[in-house]
C-alpha cells in the first residue's frame, strides 16, 4: 500500500537521475578492476594524450598486497599508505613498443591526474582495442543528388540547392 501524506494524498516517488543509478553500477565494476574512479577510463585521452590514447586503453590497476613485517606494528608499508600499483593497458600490437618506451611518461601523467603516486609500472596486453563498430560509409551518389536538385526548383540559391541535394542523397535509404 502506498504511503499517505497528512492530507491523505498518496506520496509519489520521483525517478532518480540516471547518472546516480548508473554511477553506482559502473562504480562497482571499476572498483573490481582496481580503479578508484571511472575517470581514468573515461578521460584516458585527456590523461595520456591523444597519440597514446589512440592505441591504448586502461584495463585495470593491479595493486600489490602489503608485505607483513614483524618490525612494524601491524606490518605493511612503513609510510602507512598504499603501495603503488601496476597499470595494465590494452595496446594494439604495432604500437606496443612505442607505448612501452613512454611508460614513465604515462605513469607520471596518471599519477598527476590522480593526485598521488598510484602507479609505478605499466603492463601491456596486446589485443585489438574495443571500439564501437563503425558503419561502412556509403559512396556519394552523384546521380541521386542531381535528381534531388532537379526536384527543388523553388530554391533560388544554386549553392543552397546543391547542398540540399547532397544532404538528401546522403540521408536517403539505400
Amino acid at each position: 500500500m502506498a504511503e499517505q501524506s497528512p492530507s491523505n494524498k498518496p506520496i509519489r516517488s520521483f525517478a532518480k537521475p540516471l547518472r546516480e543509478t548508473v554511477g553506482k553500477l559502473i562504480g562497482k565494476t571499476f572498483a573490481q578492476r582496481g580503479f578508484a574512479s571511472a575517470e581514468l577510463v573515461t578521460r584516458w585521452a585527456d590523461i595520456a594524450g591523444a597519440e597514446i590514447a589512440a592505441h591504448s586503453e586502461p584495463l585495470k590497476i593491479q595493486w600489490t598486497r602489503p608485505i607483513r613485517s614483524a618490525a612494524l606494528p601491524g606490518g605493511g608499508n612503513p609510510e602507512g599508505g598504499q603501495e603503488p600499483g601496476t597499470l595494465v593497458l590494452r595496446v594494439e600490437g604495432p604500437a606496443a613498443i612505442e607505448i612501452q618506451h613512454e611508460a614513465d611518461v604515462i605513469c607520471e601523467r596518471v599519477n598527476r591526474f590522480l593526485g598521488w603516486r598510484a602507479v609505478t609500472r605499466i603492463a601491456l596486453r596486446q589485443a585489438p582495442l574495443r571500439r564501437g563498430e563503425r558503419k561502412a560509409v556509403r559512396a556519394f551518389d552523384a546521380e541521386a543528388a542531381a535528381r534531388i536538385a532537379a526536384s527543388l526548383p523553388e530554391v533560388a540559391d544554386e549553392d543552397l540547392r546543391q547542398a540540399l541535394a547532397r544532404l538528401g542523397a546522403a540521408v536517403r535509404k539505400p
